[in-house]
């Protein structure tokens, strides 16, 4: 029966490796986040496209309030 080893050197660089990617994947998502957050602030509620004729936008014609 053979004992478990020590981690061997290679083990080593991929689990740095994978850790730097993780922490690039983070702060990518990170940014996006932030850039998503600032964008609402900045905007407010937006109206999304959601299929329904809105008077707002029709030509000639003042939304009633």
């Amino acid at each position: 029966m053979m004992a478990i080893q020590a981690e061997h050197e290679i083990h080593q660089r991929r689990k740095s490796r994978n850790i730097g990617v993780g922490l690039v994947l983070v702060g990518l998502i990170a940014i996006v986040f932030g850039l998503t957050v600032v964008k609402v602030q900045q905007l407010g509620a937006i109206e999304g496209f959601d299929h329904v004729v809105r008077p707002e936008l029709l030509p000639g014609e003042e939304a009633p309030e």
